[in-house]
C-alpha cells in the first residue's frame, strides 16, 4: 500500500547525511570531548565544527550558540535563565497561542510572583506589534513571541516586534524551532532564540540556544560548565554533529526548498479545499510557512479522519489531544476565535524534504475518500466518539502492558 509522511510538523524523517555524521560518533569515535586525548579532540573538533555550522546557518557568531537536548530545553533556559537573573520577579509578554513548551514555563514564572502577559491574535493568529508596545511596562523584563505557529503556519512579524522590544529595552526571545531553514529569518533585533534538529531532519534530542553577546543568563542545570556554563553534562557528540549536519543541509537548500514546498503546500491545500464540501483553510493566505495545510472539516473530529487516513496511508496530526477518550479544540485554534466544535475538526499536514509530488497527488485522492467515508458511517448512525474512546484506551492499555513487561524483565535480570 502506498503512503505518504504528512507529519513533519511533528518530526521530521533523518536525512542521509545527518545518518553519516553521526555514524562515527556512535562508534569508533566515542571520546569525550573534555578528554585531552585524541579522541576527546576529535569530539571537542566534532561539537566546534557543528557549533559553526548552526551559526552560519542564523547568521551568528559561534560562540553565541549553546547546545541543548531540545527545543524545549532551550526555551526553559531562555524564560527561566533571564528570569533567575533578577532578585524580584518582573513582567514576562508573550502570546496566545505558543507552544506548550512556552506557555507552561510562563505558568510556572506566574507561581513564582511573574505577572505575565498573553496576547490575543487575530482571525489569522498574527500577533499585532502594537499589542506588544501596550503591554510593555516599566516592569516588563521579556517578551516571548513564536516566530511561526506549530499549528496553522503563521509567521509573525518578528521584525517589528523585536525593533519595539529594542527601543523599549526589553529583551526578546523567539521559538523559532518551526521556520528555521523554512522562512527568512534575520537575527536583528533578536536577543535569544531557540531550535530543533529534529524539524530539519536532524536526530531528536538536541536543540540549541542561540544567545546574543552581553545577554546574561541564569544556567538551569549546574555542573562541569560545558557550553560556556549554561549547560553542563557531558555533549551529545553524536546529536550534535547531526544537528550540524542538518543546519548545513537547510542552509544549502534553503531558497529552492521554500519555492518547492510552497508549489506542493499550494497545491495539496486547493486539491483538498476545491474538491471536499465543508473544508476550510486556516492561517494567513500567504503569509505562512511553506510546509503548512491546517483544515477544518465541518462535522467531524479531526481524531477520527486522523485515524482513517492512517488506514489508508496518510500519516497527519490533529492538534486536539487524547484524554479519557475525550477530545479538546486545540488551544491556537480557539485564541484565533474559530468555535469550540468547528476547531475539535481540526487536521494538519505538514510537508518537508522528502516530500514529493506524487505524495501530493496521493494525499488529494485520499483526503477526500476518506472525509467522505467518515460522514456517511455518521449518517448511518455508527457512534465514531465511541469507537475513539475505546481506541484511547487500548493505546493506553498498550503503553502500560509494555512499561510492565520491560519492568518484569528488569526484575527477573535483577534476580539472577
Amino acid at each position: 500500500m502506498p503512503t505518504a509522511y504528512l507529519d513533519y510538523a511533528a518530526t521530521a524523517p533523518v536525512r542521509p547525511e545527518v545518518r553519516r555524521a553521526m555514524r562515527p560518533f556512535l562508534g569508533e569515535s566515542f571520546g569525550n570531548p573534555s578528554s585531552a586525548h585524541k579522541l576527546g579532540a576529535m569530539a571537542h573538533e566534532a561539537v566546534e565544527a557543528a557549533r559553526a555550522a548552526v551559526a552560519e546557518l542564523l547568521c551568528a557568531k559561534p560562540s553565541g550558540i549553546v547546545f541543548t537536548s531540545g527545543g524545549t530545553e532551550a526555551i526553559n533556559l531562555a524564560l527561566l535563565g533571564v528570569a533567575q537573573q533578577r532578585q524580584t520577579p518582573g513582567h514576562l509578554i508573550t502570546s496566545s497561542i505558543e507552544h506548550h513548551a512556552t506557555l507552561e514555563t510562563a505558568r510556572f514564572l506566574e507561581r513564582l510572583g511573574w505577572a505575565v502577559t498573553f496576547l490575543p491574535v487575530d482571525s489569522h493568529g498574527l500577533i499585532d506589534p502594537d499589542e506588544v508596545r501596550r503591554a510593555i511596562t516599566s516592569k516588563t523584563v521579556l517578551a516571548s513571541v513564536m516566530h511561526a505557529n506549530n499549528e496553522v503556519g503563521t509567521v509573525e512579524p518578528i521584525d517589528e516586534i523585536a525593533a519595539i522590544t529594542r527601543e523599549r529595552g526589553v529583551l526578546l526571545h523567539v521559538d523559532a524551532v518551526q521556520s528555521v531553514g523554512k522562512v527568512r529569518l534575520s537575527l536583528g533585533d533578536i536577543d535569544l532564540l531557540s531550535l530543533s534538529a529534529h524539524k530539519l531532519g536532524g536526530p531528536k534530542g538536541i536543540g540549541a540556544l542561540y544567545v546574543r553577546p552581553g545577554v546574561s543568563l541564569a544556567p538551569l542545570i549546574h555542573g562541569g560548565g560545558q557550553e560556556g556554563g549554561l549547560r553542563s553534562g557531558t555533549e551529545n557528540i553524536a546529536g550534535i554533529a547531526g544537528l550540524g549536519a542538518a543546519a548545513q543541509a537547510v542552509a544549502r537548500d534553503a531558497e529552492a526548498e521554500q519555492h518547492r514546498l510552497t508549489q506542493l503546500r499550494d497545491r495539496l491545500a486547493d486539491g483538498i479545499v476545491y474538491t471536499t464540501g465543508g473544508v476550510r483553510l486556516n492561517g494567513p493566505p500567504t503569509n505562512r510557512l511553506p510546509g503548512f495545510v491546517h483544515l477544518t472539516i465541518e462535522g467531524l473530529d479531526g481524531h477520527w479522519l486522523v485515524k482513517e487516513l492512517s488506514r489508508a496511508g496518510i500519516y497527519a496530526a490533529t492538534g486536539s489531544a487524547c484524554a479519557s477518550g475525550q477530545t479538546e479544540p486545540s488551544h491556537v485554534l480557539t485564541a484565533m476565535g474559530v468555535a469550540r466544535e468547528t476547531a475539535k475538526g481540526a487536521i494538519r499536514l505538514t510537508l518537508g524534504w522528502a516530500t514529493t509530488a506524487d505524495d501530493i497527488r496521493f494525499a488529494i485522492q485520499v483526503v477526500p475518500q476518506a472525509v467522505e467515508r467518515l460522514r456517511s458511517r455518521r449518517a448511518s448512525g455508527d457512534d465514531l466518539a465511541a469507537e475513539y474512546a475505546r481506541d484511547c484506551r487500548t493505546a493506553r492499555q498498550h503503553v502500560i502492558a509494555g512499561l510492565l513487561t520491560s519492568a518484569f524483565s528488569r526484575l527477573r535480570r535483577s534476580i539472577r
